[in-house]
């Protein structure tokens, strides 16, 4: 008996309850403070595995399964402690530790050598995930064919999705990606209904996930992950995504218009990260840039671009499309064309070529932005995706309003549209409809382009999307012989503004007082009747003043 009346034995069960509905932190803390009084048995170990994993304690989990394997076996429960070497297994082998998976693979095998159970099914599975990142693809369909037989015949909900989830990973492997991605819905619909178990639910959301971003199905990806949403609120404790999912989700709020939530994902991820003492995921950070580029905060963006890199992931093409925003066009060619020349991967170069195309339009080089729409045409066909046909309609209507074709712009403009709309694409409805805007004045018809930018500007305003924003009130103002109506140190300064730094960074740059700083920007802003630094830019940029 302890004080206040408490026993060992009250606490442990108010542990269990937590884990019964599902608080994963609090069931955490109240079991791992009954395992220090006395030590947990195999099945209350079993259930602080299950909490350390989901509320993001990768490094628990895996310690605390260490442990359960070893009681387990040592009191010759052999299915059991094989159960417990396949988490182990699986989740080295995600982690990228292929010897330790192997390792746990192997002794957990041999522990059931003899016995017909579903664990032989379950150890199947590290062994599949590791030939299909070896690329050994067939190998592996025959692997999960045999894991899912063994599912069946166990009536497995675990097992049999994640046989099936992997089966559809090897189709799209193969290029077979509609018969993939049928698999896959197969894997969610178990996910989405609540058959799976809490650790199972969240791997297989992940990994469909970052399948369907990888093959632009985004539309199936946003309607999954919606789903998904409904399984979270119910479980609001559950934090155990991985960082490579956080960001996908990240990158689908993102284009849902959902800006504030993907920042808040992409953050998520290298806090967990942290937590798990490892370094941020370059992939987050990158993340993070993309919405503080939209957004106009442009000094916040570049150094969340330096963080990525530094972290090895490569900061292209939002870093490109920054420097195009701040007005520094052969940056971005450089560096657009740079990676455009070294990348080979279908997939990666898909990812590229629609910014490669934005920024060529926007150097005037109109024979190279038809032949990145070429190559895209063909990705879009090979891939069956909206995203990329919708790119791909969008290009086609910029391309001919820079040939002075406006009318020929109408209806791939038109078809683009429509395809944002469904793919629930704000934003980029609303670039869209800036073009549609352009074409139709182009055209004479004034009355329809104010609708049309209207339309696009309350779009921008509500997603916060402030360069957008800006090149609307760029102003027609009066303008000295040298073509803008600043002093040299003013336009300095408003180059410097361009580039995302602040009146402190400026001040320090040019050797001058914060406040002198204060004053050429409160006068620039006078002459150029503009209300905000963002809309400064805009008029830089339209003017070609860099």
């Amino acid at each position: 008996m302890r004080a206040y009346g408490f026993t060992m034995a009250s606490d442990l069960e108010q542990a269990r309850e937590c884990f019964e509905r599902r608080a994963w932190c609090d069931a955490y803390d109240a079991l791992s403070c009954a395992d220090k009084s006395t030590r947990l048995e195999a099945k209350d170990l079993a259930r602080l595995a299950t909490a350390a994993y989901l509320s993001g304690r990768d490094a628990e989990f895996l310690r605390i399964h260490e442990r359960l394997h070893r009681v387990l076996a040592d009191a010759t429960d052999r299915t059991g402690a094989a159960r417990s070497a396949f988490w182990l297994a699986l989740t080295f082998v995600i982690q990228g530790d292929t010897g330790q998976s192997s390792a746990w693979t192997t002794r957990g095998q041999r522990l059931i050598e003899e016995h017909d159970c579903v664990e032989r099914g379950y150890l199947l599975l590290p062994v599949a995930e590791l030939q299909l990142r070896n690329g050994e693809v067939h190998m592996a369909q025959t692997t999960l064919g045999h894991a899912a037989m063994i599912g069946e015949r166990f009536a497995d909900a675990d097992l049999t999705a994640a046989a099936r989830h992997g089966q559809g990973r090897a189709l799209i492997d193969l290029g077979d990606i509609p018969a993939g991605l049928r698999r896959l819905d197969e894997a969610m619909l178990a996910v989405v209904a609540g058959e799976l178990s809490p650790i199972m639910t969240g791997l297989m959301y992940c990994s469909v996930i970052m399948v369907c971003r990888d093959v632009y199905a985004l539309d199936r990806a946003r309607e999954w992950t919606s789903a998904f949403s409904r399984v979270c609120e119910q479980e609001p404790g559950m934090v155990a995504f991985t960082g490579a999912c956080l960001v996908h989700r990240a990158e689908i709020m993102q284009l849902q218009g959902a800006w504030p939530d993907s920042l808040t994902e992409a953050c998520r991820a290298c806090e967990r990260a942290l937590r798990a003492d490892r370094k941020p995921p370059g992939a987050a950070l990158y993340q993070q840039a993309e919405i503080h580029r939209l957004c106009g905060e442009f000094s916040k963006a570049e150094e969340a671009y330096r963080a990525a890199s530094e972290l090895g992931c490569e900061p292209q093409p939002g870093l490109a499309l920054l420097r195009l925003a701040q007005g520094r066009r052969d940056a971005a060619c450089a560096a657009i064309r740079r990676l455009i020349g070294a990348t080979s991967d279908r997939l990666q170069r898909a990812r590229l070529l629609p910014a490669h195309v934005e920024i060529m339009l926007a150097a005037g080089d109109a024979a190279e932005a038809q032949r990145a729409r070429d190559e895209l045409a063909a990705l879009a066909q090979a891939f069956d995706a909206d995203v990329l046909r919708a790119v791909v309609a969008q290009v086609d209507g910029a391309i001919a309003i820079a040939a002075g074709r406006a009318e020929a712009a109408l209806e791939p403009l038109r078809l683009a549209f429509e395809l944002w709309q469904r793919l629930a694409a704000p934003y980029e409805a609303a670039r869209v409809r800036v073009l549609i805007g352009n074409a139709c004045r182009a055209m004479g018809d004034t009355e329809a382009a104010e609708l049309e930018h209207g339309a696009a500007k309350s779009t921008f305003a509500r997603l916060g999307a402030a360069p957008d924003l800006a090149r609307f009130d760029a102003p027609v103002v009066r303008e000295h012989r040298s073509g803008h109506p600043l002093t040299p140190r003013e336009l300095h300064v408003l180059r410097l503004i361009a580039t995302g730094r602040t009146n402190k960074e400026i001040a320090q740059e040019l050797r001058l007082s914060e406040r002198t700083i204060d004053r050429h920007v409160s006068n620039m802003l006078g002459k150029l009747d503009v209300q905000s630094r963002a809309a400064a830019t805009a008029y830089a940029f339209n003017h070609k003043l860099f």
